[in-house]
């Protein structure tokens, strides 16, 4: 079969990255397939690009799949990367596809889903709300306010050591700036985010936090974007207790919400036990593929 491709033309550049695009068509113009990928341009990332392939179940195994990586591909060259990371469902025919594209599996990652139906709130915001000397607990919607804005901004070092297996992922570099973007862009979307921090009553500074992010119509699942404690505060319990008060504010100030979504590396035990104690259940695996260029 004959086919077609078409660079697409995306508006959407963000402050991190900016994206390219192609259609795939038949030889009768239907679309078959989609491919998108994401140029990462901030310090520390602008070796990496992401992938997105998309093909129609009913038009795959005719040669759309492989054009749309080839021209990806070629696009990530010409532009400098050398690392092309996409993502598929363990055993799914994604996984095999990418891998026989040259691919490999380099971090695996389990999605887990809190019912919170289910969830025992008594017991939720006694965690959350367990004495210690050291710490307390704030919280936040949307953007961070200004009296923990630079502790926050210097926290965010907490997940430079997050396990990533073998994914080239660079260093994300964090700033106020990019920090109030990536606030301003969940509150574009119409979406809402909530924080909950660890406070060391010593200095008043940031140890660790918690991100949620609430769809803007209340209902559905939220999505997790990140927990994460400095190393120099770890082994007390704060993820536990950051992550408890974020889900007891979720059940009471957006009542009709159906769940909260997470996912958590192979290889980071603690944060999947936290989780696991939390209540949070497994829905399947997925893995991180890398090509390297």
């Amino acid at each position: 079969m004959r086919i077609t491709l078409t660079a697409l033309t995306d508006p959407e550049e963000t402050s991190t990255g900016r994206r390219l695009g192609w259609l795939a068509s038949g030889p009768d113009g239907r679309p078959v397939g989609s491919a998108f990928l994401r140029l990462f341009t901030k310090e520390g990332q602008r070796h990496l690009a992401e992938l997105d392939v998309q093909v129609h179940p009913a038009e795959r195994r005719r040669g759309a799949g492989s054009l749309l990586v080839e021209a990806a591909v070629s696009a990530a060259r010409q532009d400098g990367r050398r690392t092309v990371l996409s993502q598929a469902e363990a055993g799914s025919s994604g996984a095999g596809f990418l891998i026989a594209t040259g691919f490999r599996a380099v971090l695996a990652l389990t999605y887990t889903r809190l019912p919170l139906a289910d969830v025992d709130l008594a017991a939720l915001t006694a965690v959350a709300e367990e004495p210690h000397a050291g710490y307390r607990l704030a919280a936040w919607e949307g953007m961070v306010p200004d009296e923990f804005a630079d502790t926050f901004v210097a926290s965010r070092r907490a997940m430079d050591d997050m396990p990533m297996g073998a994914v080239d992922y660079g260093t994300v570099v964090w700033d106020l700036d990019r920090v109030r973007a990536a606030a301003s862009a969940i509150a574009a979307r119409g979406d809402v985010l909530h924080t909950v921090a660890a406070i060391d009553r010593s200095d008043g500074s940031i140890a660790g936090f918690t991100e949620l992010v609430v769809p803007g119509s209340g209902t559905g699942d939220a999505q997790h974007y990140g927990t994460a404690v400095l190393p120099e505060h770890r082994g007390r319990g704060l993820a536990r207790r950051m992550k408890a008060a974020s889900i007891v504010q979720a059940r009471e100030r957006h009542p009709r919400l159906g769940g909260l979504l997470t996912d958590t590396a192979d290889n980071n035990p603690y944060m999947r036990r936290v989780n696991d104690e939390l209540g949070y259940l497994p829905t399947h695996t997925a893995h991180e593929y890398q090509l390297d260029l």
